[in-house]
């Protein structure tokens, strides 16, 4: 089952998605250097961890009025992917359901949008230019196959995050898996006992953890993580959990509302920075129209069928 978008037109010619926060500094991270894309290690032994049900507080040190204020919240354990869904993921759904992403349909009329926005197509990150100063345009043609429209592919990609996936679509793919997704709730808890830090994913050295955007947004990323787009899921350390990526990369899809047509989405993306975003903390939360996907919205699934491992035999095989 499948839901028609339901898109502002206000929201799809600002598109201003993650790209909020501090406002840019000229020229900070010119220190920075670019960096070769660095080998990945095999994708996780495990599918699934377990996330030991607490007592947290949630929105802790908010940075921004949204996040805040922190509250105690409790949370029944669950398992989570070790990672984001991937393109050859989603391409084993797509060719076992026939299913059409949102994306992929035309989308509802719009009274007073420019023609292209009334056939199939996505939102896209582009940097601006002296001719167009949009970070976010509409790509006749951009879809979960296409991302950036339709001079591009995932071919070689099948381990990269999903991507132009609107809710319904990732909720479509949970089912056919017997899964769901995480509410914030779940997924603000296990980042936050996972370890991921409250300010920059970085190393004591100042190596990247995380896929972020180093460099002044949005006009020069650096690419010192060894990426400057979506890198494959689980390139970068697991945390305490053993969990890739819940920071970084792709922002996630939760199942929790935030009012109107939009639900929260957690984590960051390749494209939050320092200087205008720095939203890859575990409080830090921002608000996705649920009709729309874009190139740096992904999401990950938790497995609520599963009992909780047994506290005096070893965990069930998670493969």
């Amino acid at each position: 089952m499948t839901c028609r978008r339901t898109l502002s037109l206000s929201l799809i010619l600002a598109l201003a998605v993650a790209a909020c926060g501090k406002a840019p500094a000229e020229g900070q991270g010119d220190e920075l250097a670019a960096a070769a894309p660095p080998a990945c290690p095999a994708m996780p032994a495990e599918d699934y961890v377990w996330i030991a049900g607490a007592t947290f507080t949630m929105g802790g040190d908010p940075q921004l009025p949204e996040e805040g204020p922190p509250r105690e919240v409790a949370v029944a354990g669950f398992w989570m992917a070790t990672h984001e869904v991937t393109n050859a993921e989603y391409d084993e759904f797509v060719r076992a359901t026939g299913y059409r992403t949102l994306a992929e349909q035309d989308p509802p009329p719009l009274p007073g949008a420019p023609p292209e926005m009334l056939i199939p197509g996505s939102a896209v990150f582009t940097a601006p230019t002296d001719g167009n100063p949009n970070w976010w345009r509409w790509v006749v043609g951009a879809q979960w196959r296409n991302p950036s429209g339709p001079d591009s592919n995932i071919e070689g990609r099948d381990r990269e995050p999903v991507v132009q996936i609107a809710l319904a679509d990732a909720e479509a793919f949970a089912r056919w898996k017997g899964k769901a997704l995480p509410s914030e709730e779940q997924w603000e808890l296990a980042a936050t006992t996972g370890g991921a830090d409250r300010h920059e994913p970085v190393d004591i050295g100042g190596r990247p953890l995380a896929n972020f955007y180093q460099g002044a947004f949005p006009v020069r990323d650096l690419g010192t993580d060894g990426f400057t787009s979506r890198a494959p899921v689980a390139c970068f350390p697991a945390d305490k959990h053993g969990i890739h990526d819940l920071i970084g990369n792709v922002w996630e899809w939760t199942t929790s509302r935030a009012g109107g047509e939009n639900n929260v989405i957690k984590g960051g993306s390749f494209l939050c920075a320092s200087n205008y975003c720095a939203r890859y903390r575990p409080a830090a939360r921002q608000f996705q129209e649920r009709g729309l996907g874009t190139d740096h919205i992904g999401f990950r699934l938790i497995d609520t069928s599963r009992a909780a491992p047994s506290p005096t035999a070893p965990a069930p095989d998670q493969g």
